[in-house]
């Protein structure tokens, strides 16, 4: 049984430290905040993640798993010491990265002996290097430690799933030895491990960030397309994605990405790069067309339902994505003041953002259902793709509204299927062709009699 200290308790760090205390090790997670931590000690999490708190109450109970705001308390015997605070956005688009720094400061002023010190969050190439020294100038005496860059590939929604089966562990160090021993942790995962140095392990992950953005800007740049040539942008990307080589997953065309890593890591690269003199001008394109989206989605409610004063319009979803209550660069703020700025009435409901959603979107009503927030809107616009919406009683929506209209911005519903509940419906890239297929075939089989 290893001794694990995991300083941060936010989705990566507490996923981290639960996932690890249920490999069989002793984590101690740590976070300044008095408050996130008194209530990890009471069951309350500070995030909504699907079975994480199952795992953490689990591996509490198994005394595997305890939580701390004591630097000294977590570092007397341990061993490995995973930094995951936060990297926020700075004003240029650059990572800020003062949690980071007071959190190497705090590890060196209390360590007691030899500690692999592993950053698990997002840091700008050649971070680890900067963590390096951070510790040799604090330290009280010279104890020996080791640096590893050991970047996290959680999707929000599925966390633990994606740290218990990874598709791979990367690792990057200045001390094979070190990388060694943090790879032996990682070993009951039997994931493919990656071993670099500190700086190419930083680029990994926001190379891989950024191409995966990119496949979502690329499949919007399709979806304005196929709007424009009457062609549907969903058999688009599944004819695509049986290619072996594009692959179907982020070929989802909506309103585009958001959360706290997409958004952020892109705009950082593109930061990086300028300030070594070079030109993304691929991320500037991925992020504009993002961007569009959010622009896209007010312009199509706006031509569906008219002048907006006075319109009520009902969103259902409002975390940036299903599965979670992170609202950090969600679609839904940006729409929402858009709409409201516009004039139109907005009410909201989503499964479990709504806590969250309140403070950002002053002026919005929380509705209890989905079927509370249609009665009298103007229009309904889907903007999560959560499960339940999928099953909802639609012509029961539809009578509950004061106008069937539904713009679908996660393409979740079928434009054959809402036209014949009696919506009009506009999804994303759902163009209708402008030839009839079928009278054109049968045209040409049973030609028409001179």
């Amino acid at each position: 049984m290893k001794q694990i200290c995991v300083v941060g308790v936010g989705y990566v760090g507490l996923v981290t430290a639960a996932c690890f205390a249920d490999l069989g090790n002793r984590v101690i997670a740590l976070d300044v905040n008095e408050e996130k931590i008194n209530g990890l000690k009471q069951g309350k999490l500070p995030i909504y993640e699907p079975g994480l708190k199952e795992l953490v109450d689990h591996n509490v109970q198994s005394q595997r798993l305890t939580f701390t705001t004591s630097y000294a308390e977590s570092l007397d015997g341990t061993e490995f010491v995973f930094i995951a605070v936060g990297t926020p956005m700075g004003v240029d688009g650059e990572a800020d990265l003062h949690y980071l720094e007071a959190a190497a400061r705090d590890v060196a002023e209390n360590m007691t002996g030899p500690l692999v010190i592993i950053n698990k969050s997002t840091v700008p190439v050649g971070t680890g290097d900067w963590v390096a020294d951070i510790v040799r100038r604090y330290q009280k005496r010279a104890i020996p430690f080791s640096v590893v860059s050991c970047p996290e590939f959680l999707r929000e929604g599925s966390a633990i799933g994606d740290f218990m089966q990874p598709y791979r562990t990367v690792l990057g160090s200045l001390s094979p030895e070190a990388a060694e021993k943090v790879a032996q942790l990682h070993l009951p995962l039997r994931s493919p491990i990656v071993i670099t140095d500190l700086r190419t392990a930083e680029m990994i992950k926001y190379a891989s960030n950024a191409f995966l953005a990119t496949k979502i800007s690329f499949i919007n740049e399709i979806a304005n397309i196929c709007e424009a040539l009457g062609a549907d942008v969903k058999e688009v990307a599944i004819g695509m994605g049986y290619d072996a080589r594009i692959g179907k997953q982020f070929l989802d065309a909506g309103i585009g990405y958001g959360g706290s890593c997409f958004p952020k890591d892109v705009k950082a690269l593109a930061y990086m790069a300028l300030e070594k003199g070079r030109h993304p001008q691929l991320l500037y394109a991925v992020m504009e067309i993002n961007d569009d989206r959010r622009e896209m989605a007010v312009e199509y409610i706006k031509e569906m339902v008219g002048d907006l004063q006075g319109k009520v319009i009902g969103l259902l979803g409002l975390s940036f994505k299903p599965n979670t209550d992170d609202m950090r660069d969600a679609p839904s703020i940006t729409i929402a003041q858009k709409l409201q700025a516009a004039g139109a009435i907005v009410r909201a409901y989503d499964p479990v953002a709504m806590n969250v959603a309140q403070t950002l979107l002053p002026g919005v009503e929380m509705m209890p259902d989905p079927y509370t927030l249609a009665q009298g809107c103007d229009a309904l616009a889907v903007l999560t793709g959560w499960n339940e919406f999928m099953q909802l009683d639609k012509p029961r929506l539809r009578d509950l509204m004061s106008q069937p209209i539904l713009y679908d911005g996660r393409n979740i519903y079928e434009p054959d299927e809402m036209a014949k509940c009696g919506f009009i419906y506009r999804g994303v890239g759902r163009g209708t062709p402008s030839i009839d297929l079928k009278n054109s075939v049968e045209s040409s089989v049973n030609p028409p009699a001179e």
